[in-house]
């Protein structure tokens, strides 16, 4: 994965897109910070709640929607 998308802000939800434009998580701003939930796709593409590719990531916050920042942070480490 080299880098994310990140959609627009929906009613404090904006879903998180890989490079094939998979999604792989949401940002949701809950208590006024956003907190990624980590979600994948099983075989027949149900969507499986904290999985996929990201899941070790699953509930890291962020003080604000700036994609550089969110994508260092859920990729780099």
């Amino acid at each position: 994965m080299q880098g994310l998308t990140i959609g627009p802000d929906r009613g404090g939800v904006c879903a998180v897109l890989d490079t094939q434009g998979l999604q792989v998580g949401n940002l949701k701003l809950i208590g006024g910070r956003w907190k990624f939930k980590a979600m994948g796709h099983d075989d027949q593409g149900q969507v499986i709640p904290g999985g996929g590719p990201l899941t070790e990531r699953h509930n890291m916050s962020f003080d604000r929607l700036d994609c550089a920042e969110i994508t260092n942070r859920l990729l780099g480490g």
